[in-house]
């Protein structure tokens, strides 16, 4: 397993991210959850969602198990899942480019496999490690097994991106902004070619690229920004310097996500995706 820095809290995530699982409606009913599936969350945070999905399972013979990079989500996940007895859902800590290595998830014995918010941070990686990503789902999904997974798209949350890469910039240069810079978004094009064609075996069978205009949660601008942005933070090494940017983003942000009626709007765009395994 990739051994790196753990930059999730479950507290915080709860605080200023709660709306992900909330939103997390639409690609949940692609993936069309039945009573004896068997599946496996990439990216699974939390486990809100995964807890949710279990409410079907629990009719039948079915199980999710829900792996995350994150140890402080996956210990969240395991404490919530024993205080339910629920015995229909599972957690591990294991880094989603890694499935491929992991003996135990390439046995072709999943029905489904799902991810939702989680591979827009999975994929910001090498065109290499992207094709091995989406060759590692493959092996885990039983022949004629679906993939549904909800990321964000190209124009996610421009407003906020720019912002952060700003911020940054004025105090690290452009170029180390830019290596900090954790995320993905790509458009349906990019997912039908690479899935497809790149690596094969798969038949994208639904791609939609939707805008999401997303209202902040209880920790507002400040919350999302010191969650959603923390990697871009950490190029800066002064703390003092560090926490100056953080509020000099914050301010700008809510300037410009500011809603006349009161509250702040992000600007989400989500791409969603059901893909089978042929």
């Amino acid at each position: 397993m990739s051994q790196t820095p753990d930059h999730w809290s479950s507290e915080a995530y709860q605080k200023s991210a709660s709306f992900v699982p909330k939103l997390a409606t639409k690609i949940v009913q692609w993936l069309d959850p039945q009573p004896d599936d068997v599946i496996l969350d990439i990216g699974c945070g939390d486990g809100i969602v995964d807890f949710q999905i279990a409410d079907v399972l629990s009719k039948g013979s079915g199980r999710i198990h829900g792996t995350d990079s994150s140890p402080s989500m996956i210990e969240s996940s395991k404490k919530a899942a024993a205080e339910a007895q629920n015995d229909r859902c599972s957690f591990e800590v294991i880094d989603a480019l890694e499935i491929v290595n992991t003996p135990s998830l390439q046995q072709s014995s999943y029905s489904k496999v799902f991810s939702n918010a989680a591979m827009h941070w999975i994929l910001r990686c090498s065109r290499e490690k992207q094709e091995t990503f989406f060759r590692g789902a493959r092996e885990s999904l039983k022949p004629g097994g679906t993939f549904a997974f909800e990321m964000g798209g190209r124009g996610n949350v421009a407003e906020m991106r720019a912002g952060l890469l700003m911020g940054v910039a004025r105090r690290v240069g452009l170029e180390r902004a830019l290596a900090a810079d954790p995320w993905f978004f790509p458009d349906e094009s990019w997912v039908v070619q690479i899935m497809e064609e790149a690596v094969g075996g798969w038949k994208v069978e639904r791609v939609e690229l939707e805008s999401r205009p997303t209202p902040a949660d209880a920790g507002g601008v400040d919350g999302w920004i010191r969650l959603m942005g923390k990697q871009f933070f950490d190029a800066i090494n002064d703390a003092q310097e560090r926490e100056e940017c953080v509020k000099e983003v914050v301010e700008v942000l809510e300037h410009v996500c500011r809603n006349p009626s009161g509250g702040f709007n992000f600007g989400y765009f989500r791409l969603r995706v059901l893909a089978r395994k042929v």
